[in-house]
């Protein structure tokens, strides 16, 4: 079952319309402007509740390292679950471009889906390795060819359009995903940067406010980022993925698809 998520904004409007029709209004939540509160935040998040800053970091890194890992030749098949098409159940929705393809068209030719790193493999160096190699919460089925082109550039605005891209935009340091995914991509990239934190025998992945990082383990631009995650907040297909990599895969979260605001507490 998904997590039920609240905004205050909507519990306002639900008492608006309850007033008009003559209905009993639920008791509003005092919450900040922009929090979101979920069903997990009494069990597993409980222990990130009311933190801010490095501390809120720390907890939410020692919350969502407790996951199982599966193996890279194991990702293909995960990926058909977590990312079907919700209106065909023989399709895959590709990120970047939005396009819906055959589950059965994986693999390396032109017109294919592969296994998208969008925190890219070599900023950090470590390839498919079982952990973030591997690890759902960022990894996505892509257009070969659009993969290709996105490369493991860094993520910024602007650029020239993507043949195939679905409006996504590339430049000689940067690529900017179709408007649909920058929140999504965001989200997964600050995953990475709490999950991993120099622990396991991995680097210390962050964010940073560069592009053209190289194989240094950072990803930017983090101002950029943190403006996709306000403008595109999780849709109902991102929320769905969350739970079905806790729920059949990983057994942890993203939480900043539960909690978006986290962003900003942290960075």
């Amino acid at each position: 079952m998904l997590a039920t998520r609240t905004r205050r904004w909507k519990s306002v409007a639900w008492a608006t319309a309850a007033v008009l029709v003559g209905l009993t209004a639920p008791a509003l939540t005092a919450t900040p402007a922009g929090a979101t509160t979920t069903d997990y935040d009494s069990t597993y998040y409980k222990n990130a509740i009311g933190k801010t800053g490095a501390s809120l970091k720390s907890s939410l890194h020692t919350i969502i390292s407790s996951q199982t890992k599966i193996s890279y030749s194991a990702v293909w098949d995960a990926l058909k679950v977590t990312d079907q098409d919700p209106n065909n159940s023989n399709d895959v929705i590709l990120l970047y471009s939005g396009v819906s393809r055959a589950k059965s068209l994986n693999g390396g030719d032109t017109g294919d889906w592969n296994r998208e790193h969008v925190w890219a493999k070599s900023h950090g160096d470590f390839g498919t390795a079982t952990g973030p190699g591997t690890d759902l919460h960022h990894l996505r089925p892509a257009d070969v060819t659009v993969n290709s082109i996105r490369g493991n550039l860094d993520f910024d605005n602007g650029g020239s359009t993507v043949t195939g891209g679905g409006g996504s935009k590339v430049d000689s340091d940067s690529f900017e995903p179709r408007d649909a995914d920058k929140g999504d991509v965001a989200r997964m990239i600050l995953y990475m940067a709490v999950r991993y934190d120099g622990g396991d025998g991995f680097p210390d992945l962050e964010p940073d406010e560069k592009v053209d990082n190289g194989t240094n383990p950072y990803i930017g631009k983090l101002s950029v980022l943190k403006q996709w995650n306000d403008e595109d907040p999780p849709s109902a297909f991102e929320e769905k993925r969350n739970q079905v990599i806790y729920d059949t895969y990983q057994h942890n979260r993203n939480p900043f698809i539960d909690h978006p605001e986290w962003v900003d507490a942290i960075w």
